[in-house]
Parts: structure tokens; sequence; C-alpha cells
């Protein structure tokens, strides 16, 4: 029986145990045997906003002046994240070997730590990131390394996502599994994890994957330890919530945003680093 365990060892600190007693196959009934227990201590979210007003007097200047003005003073704001050039260090973000979407050589990086599971990460990949792709992906302006953070305490399929994710990034699919999982969210997020397991096998046979490597890989536990690595350094850069973004590169130091940012607010950090 396979058994996956992650035990809280601290409070900053946990451990993954991936048992593996005998061989086993991704078919429903074999999976009904398979038991995934996973806590893992994360803390709740913070999102400080800033208020900004001026004493802009409404007779005195039109709306569209206003909404430049307003625009202006918003993207001075991003570039005052920027490193200055009196900064001793750029402020450095790891890629690991993580799934790239997008140019490697690309001079901007957009560092996602993610859920699968996670609704307003599901919100980012079909609302926000279709636009970021057209403009700035695809131009090869940009690319997405995505990093898994699986949140179990909440989303007790997230992990099982991530290593599908994984297992199709060994056959160089990640991106088709990566959007057929948000896409379809809804449709595995609230099953049994025996049952959703089932399901992600399901979606490899249909992206006509090698059926039988993507099921061992699968129930194997090959990722776990990449996984647990995400989940480590998202916690060193403090990451509390999905999603969390770092834009930039190691020359001029990361801009984080976090949660689910219209495109707007990737364009205006973009656009301030790729004129830096």
């Amino acid at each position: 029986m396979l058994n996956v365990e992650l035990i809280k060892m601290s409070s900053d600190e946990s451990e993954i145990n991936y048992n593996t007693s005998e061989k086993i196959s991704v078919k429903k009934s074999t999976f009904n045997g398979l038991i995934i227990g996973v806590i893992i201590v994360v803390g709740v979210a913070s999102f400080f906003a800033g208020t900004y007003t001026s004493n802009l007097n409404s007779n005195q200047i039109s709306s569209e002046d206003l909404d430049e003005a307003i625009a202006k003073l918003e993207l001075k704001l991003l570039q005052n994240q920027l490193p200055t050039k009196e900064a001793v260090e750029p402020v450095k973000i790891s890629l690991d070997d993580d799934p790239v979407i997008g140019n490697p050589d690309a001079p901007i990086t957009i560092v996602e730590f993610s859920d699968f599971q996670c609704p307003f990460c599901a919100r980012f990949h079909t609302q926000t990131l279709p636009s970021i792709l057209e403009e700035y992906i695809e131009q090869d302006k940009v690319k997405l390394v995505f990093r898994d953070f699986p949140i179990q305490r909440i989303h007790p399929n997230a992990l099982p996502a991530s290593i599908a994710a994984q297992c199709a990034n060994d056959q160089d699919k990640f991106r088709e599994m990566h959007d057929i999982l948000f896409e379809k969210q809804n449709e595995w997020n609230r099953m049994e994890t025996t049952d959703a397991l089932s399901l992600f096998s399901q979606y490899a046979s249909e992206m006509q994957l090698d059926q039988e490597s993507f099921d061992s890989c699968l129930t194997s536990g090959k990722h776990i330890a990449e996984i647990r690595n995400d989940l480590d350094d998202g916690h060193e850069y403090g990451v509390t919530g999905t999603p969390g973004f770092f834009i930039g590169n190691d020359q001029i130091g990361y801009v984080e945003l976090k949660g689910a940012q219209p495109f707007e607010s990737f364009k205006k950090v973009i656009d301030a680093q790729l004129d830096t």
C-alpha cells in the first residue's frame, strides 16, 4: 500500500515520508487502497493595501488628466520597488529547475508559487495569464516559472495534482497538464483523493502520454522532494498564500505581487522593468 505522510516537525519545518511496500497500479480499484494523509502548517495570507490621496480639485483638472496623474503615480510607486543603483545586492529568487512557460532566455521572469486546487490560482490562469502570454511571453519578453506551493491543510488534492503536473513534465507536457488541471479544477477539487488520482491518469491518457510511465511516476513519489523544496523556498521568501509572484531577474531584483492580481498590475511592473 502507498502511504504519503507529511509530519509537522516544528513551527517552521515539516517532513514528508513516502513509503511503498508493494507495486501499485493507477487503476481506480487499486487507488481505493491509497492513503494520502498530509498536514502542512501554512500561515494565513495577509495582504496590506496602501491608500494614496491628493488635494486635486475636480474643478481644475479633467478626469482624463486625473487618470493620467494616478497612472503615473502608480508606475512611480512600482518603479520605486526596484533596487536602486545604490543597492548593495538585488533580491534574488531561485528558479530551481521547475517548469518554464515561454522562452528560457526571456529577460524578465515571473516566478509563481501556486496551488492547483486554489480557486484564486485558477482565476489567474484563466483570466490574467492569457493577456500576459499574448503581450509578453509569446513576444519572448517574459517567461513564467511555475513552482509548487500546495496548501494541503485546506486543499487535500493539491499535492497529488502537483505530482501529476510534474509527471507530465517528465514527458515535456507540463503546459498541457497545467492547463487542464486549472481549466477543470471544478471537476476534481471536491473528489476523494483516490478518485482525483484516477482522473489525473485519465487526463494523461487524453493527452496521449505514455500511460505506463505516467502512472508509475504518479504512484512512486518521484517528485515529492522537488515539491517539498518549492514549499521550503516559498516559506523562505515569505509566501503565505497562493498565488504568489516574484517578477524580475537577478540583475535588477524582484518585485513581489500577492494574490490573483489583474493584468494591469503585472503590466505596470513588467513595463517598468523592461525600461530599466
